[in-house]
């Protein structure tokens, strides 16, 4: 019987240093949950700060990122008495009592059934003034900027008391544009929308213009009154009637079409761009969305979210702009970590990345080796058989 081929041994002993000494080129999907944890404490990665997620943590981020219902910024009070304003056009009206002494042609004027009848004038409309003033026949010049139309209503019958017979004034508003709201945004068009006593809500300015051209659930409406904005996801806004407020002269609703994404990556069953509604999702929803971890590869010790955080929520100093690199670390071999997962918000372009088992990467080494090692023993045992 001939000698083993003197060969074989050597290079499968060269073989498996390579390999084993060369792991960093076997093929990966990123960092190990150690690597990112050492990375970030390390000097490649100055000031990225890992915060590892627990229930008071999640409460904490939930609570901050919240968006500020309507009710609680503006209230839901009903609007106020309509008061007039610059550049609002009105119509004044005055009866007299028969005899009239200063309105009216026919001071005498018999009705049908030949008693006497009150006359109206009605004064040509009138625009008021910049300082807030209208000029009205034997009345005078009457501030009525600020003042509701009964108000008005009432000064001018009493000024016009003694001089007119029995007078009767009647206000009306005929042009309003102190009493208009402005809708904007992605909304089939825009508008000025003038508001009335019925009390116009927010919904009812949208169905005005012919809605949003967006899906509700990825709009979003902000509303600006007297230098105060606040933002809501309109889906909230539609599932929660109380949010639905009462718009008031001078508001500015703009409707914001927010294609909100994260990217997921690493041991999940898909990775990709996930795009998510306006009103949120939780990191729960995200891993579910992307496929869940992957059985054979994912370490459930090792699920992180990367993100630019402001600095006051994780109680770090103040960056340049307020923000901060902070890599967020899940560890699900805790099975409260599913309660934590369903009130941590993902936000707007996190990454997601879920770290491989290091079993996974074992795993990967030997099927690796035994791809290099089976063609060399094959060969050796051919050259074998060939010599005997």
């Amino acid at each position: 019987m001939s000698p083993k081929h003197p060969m074989i041994p050597g290079l499968i002993c060269c073989l498996l240093a390579i390999l084993l000494s060369g792991c960093g080129i076997m093929p990966n999907s990123g960092a190990s949950r150690m690597q990112v944890q050492r990375a970030a404490s390390s000097k490649n990665l100055a000031g990225v700060l890992v915060k590892e997620v627990d229930a008071a943590l999640a409460r904490k981020l939930s609570a901050e990122k919240r968006s500020k219902a309507f009710a609680d910024v503006f209230g839901d009070a009903r609007p106020r008495e309509y008061l007039i304003g610059a550049g609002d056009s009105i119509v004044i009206s005055i009866w007299e009592t028969p005899p009239s002494i200063l309105f009216g042609s026919n001071a005498l004027a018999a009705s049908p059934a030949g008693t006497l009848s009150a006359s109206a004038e009605a004064l040509p409309p009138q625009m008021v003034m910049d300082d807030g003033t209208v000029n009205i026949p034997f009345a005078g010049r009457i501030k009525v900027a600020g003042r509701s139309v009964r108000a008005v209503e009432k000064e001018i019958t009493g000024r016009l008391q003694g001089k007119a017979n029995n007078p009767q004034v009647m206000v009306r508003v005929s042009g309003s544009p102190t009493s208009q709201m402005t809708i904007i945004g992605d909304v089939a068009r825009s508008a000025n929308m003038p508001l009335t006593p019925k009390g116009e809500r927010l919904l009812d300015a949208l169905a005005s213009v012919g809605g949003v051209t967006q899906p509700v659930t990825r709009v979003s409406l902000q509303l600006t009154r007297a230098g105060v904005s606040a933002t809501m996801p309109l889906d909230t806004i539609v599932h929660e009637p109380k949010q639905n407020i009462p718009l008031q002269p001078g508001d500015v609703l703009t409707a914001l079409y927010q294609p909100w994404t994260i990217s997921v990556l690493g041991a999940t069953g898909r990775n990709q761009e996930l795009p998510f509604e306006a009103r949120g999702i939780s990191l729960a929803q995200a891993l579910a969305r992307s496929g869940g971890l992957n059985d054979n590869r994912a370490d459930p010790g090792g699920v992180f979210v990367f993100r630019f955080e402001d600095a006051s929520l994780v109680d770090a100093p103040s960056a340049a702009n307020g923000k901060i690199p902070v890599v967020y670390q899940v560890n699900f071999n805790d099975p409260g970590a599913f309660f934590v997962t369903q009130n941590f918000p993902m936000q707007d372009k996190d990454v997601l990345y879920v770290a491989n088992m290091p079993s996974a990467e074992l795993e990967k080494l030997l099927r690796m080796v035994g791809m290099v090692l089976t063609p060399t023993l094959n060969l050796g045992r051919y050259q074998l058989q060939v010599s005997e």
